[in-house]
């Protein structure tokens, strides 16, 4: 099984209207976000957050995709 650190992260400046931070998305697995003050802050809490979904998906019987090929605009630059 894969560790939450294998996943490729996103992390992106929140848009001014959901306020100030950064969201942090896992593109491998659907709906896996979190968000922090900063893009360092935002990168450890999706950590958990992609534990928590691995988690879930094994519960309900779902398949766990493979961490795929990091490409150089989603390395994780803030872990």
């Amino acid at each position: 099984m894969s560790k939450p650190s294998e996943y490729p992260v996103l992390i992106r400046p929140l848009p001014p209207d959901l306020g100030s931070g950064f969201a942090a998305l896992v593109p491998d697995l659907p709906g896996c976000i979190s968000d922090g003050e900063t893009p360092q802050e935002a990168f450890a809490n999706v950590q958990d957050a992609i534990t928590c979904w691995i988690e879930a998906a094994t519960d309900m019987g779902r398949p766990i995709p493979e961490p795929s090929p990091q490409e150089p605009e989603l390395l994780r630059k803030y872990g």
